[in-house]
């Protein structure tokens, strides 16, 4: 059976932070950032705007001057989707994603599927249609493609070591999707907030999922999708693989942490990925292992680690993201699912699996 690396083995930033000391604010190496290790301290960070601000805005333009959001950054406080958003956005995907099934089984019937991609028109029109319910359905999907396109542009930017120049190609291929995707949002009556905010809201809430959905399918893969409660085995996917898996703030004062003196300017890190391998935060065994039984054990509720974040700028889609996730672990969980070639963990932008390819067969019921 192929199999998902595990994180834990990758190097990089990401094998950098899972080997820093857990035993509250420390340094990434020396002289390098501060990285919360413990609950508490992570609380404090996300929790604080007056202390901790976003570096910069998604793009890396480093041109905050035009900002009118709720920061300096440009980052808006959006309110949490409303259960009538979700159970919209809900139906919708249910629907895409079977169609996206059955487009790839009659397109290329006997391939393996591919997760990152099977994903991104289910995630992005069910993301639409809940952030944008007034509008019709082939203006949706038109919206949603231009947010894919968007976060495709927005990749090498996010992965270069340094941001990209004002006339490179990165840069205006960056700049021309994210035109073309405000100019529609642009379009849509009675909007709350301003085609930037929407634009910002809608990648936000596509990409992340996506991902997700695709470690779900991943660890379902190369564990087996047996007898596994499936809003468990989302918990456990968000808990070993948050694709947001670290989230970075500036100090804008000299500040107290955990006893550390933080001074004005400094980065401070945060890591639900790392705060989810915390045995005090983690009922069972081996809290680097996928067991979605685990939080069936002694009623222990999942999300100390703050997989969705926590403050003003905790993630507004959470409850359509888990009904998302919730509804791919039922359909993962009702078949036999087994991945194709080994899933490595990408950390070019968050992280994801890549490739993650796999087959699908019909679950079989064990013989009496």
């Amino acid at each position: 059976m192929m199999h998902l690396d595990s994180v834990e083995s990758a190097g990089g930033r990401l094998g950098a932070v899972l080997s820093a000391p857990r035993s509250g604010l420390v340094r990434i190496g020396p002289g390098g950032p501060w990285l919360a290790t413990t609950p508490e301290l992570v609380r404090q960070v996300l929790t604080t705007p007056s202390h901790f601000d976003f570096p910069g805005d998604v793009s890396r333009s480093g041109d905050l001057s035009g900002s009118t959001a709720d920061t300096r950054s440009g980052h808006t406080v959006f309110a949490p989707v409303t259960p009538a958003q979700v159970a919209r956005g809900s139906e919708v995907f249910a629907r895409e994603w079977a169609a996206a099934l059955d487009d790839h089984d009659r397109t290329h019937p006997r391939s393996p599927y591919d997760a990152m991609v099977l994903l991104r028109r289910p995630v992005a029109r069910s993301t639409t249609a809940a952030v944008l319910p007034s509008i019709e359905p082939s203006r949706r999907d038109r919206i949603g493609d231009l947010v894919l396109a968007w976060i495709d542009a927005l990749g090498p930017v996010i992965s270069a070591r340094r941001p990209p120049g004002r006339w490179s190609r990165k840069r205006r291929t960056e700049e021309a999707a994210r035109t073309a995707l405000e100019d529609a949002l642009e379009a849509v009556p009675d909007r709350d907030q301003s085609a930037g905010e929407l634009a910002a809201l809608l990648a936000a809430g596509i990409q992340v999922p996506i991902a997700a959905g695709a470690f779900l399918l991943a660890w379902l893969g190369s564990t087996g999708s047996g007898d596994v409660d499936p809003t468990h085995a989302v918990w456990e996917t968000l808990r070993l693989t948050p694709p947001t898996w670290i989230t970075v703030r500036v100090a804008t004062q000299d500040v107290e942490v955990g006893g550390q003196s933080v001074r004005a300017g400094a980065m401070v890190f945060v890591s639900p990925l790392l705060l989810g391998r915390r045995a005090d935060l983690v009922p069972g065994d081996d809290p680097s292992l996928f067991l979605p039984a685990r939080w069936s054990v002694d009623g222990r509720r999942p999300g100390a680690w703050l997989p969705f974040g926590a403050g003003p700028h905790a993630c507004p889609g959470r409850n359509l993201g888990m009904a998302q996730l919730v509804h791919l672990a039922q359909w993962g969980t009702a078949h036999e699912i087994e991945l194709s070639q080994r899933a490595t963990i990408d950390q070019s932008r968050g992280i994801a699996p890549s490739p993650c390819r796999f087959t699908v067969a019909p679950r079989r019921e064990p013989s009496a």
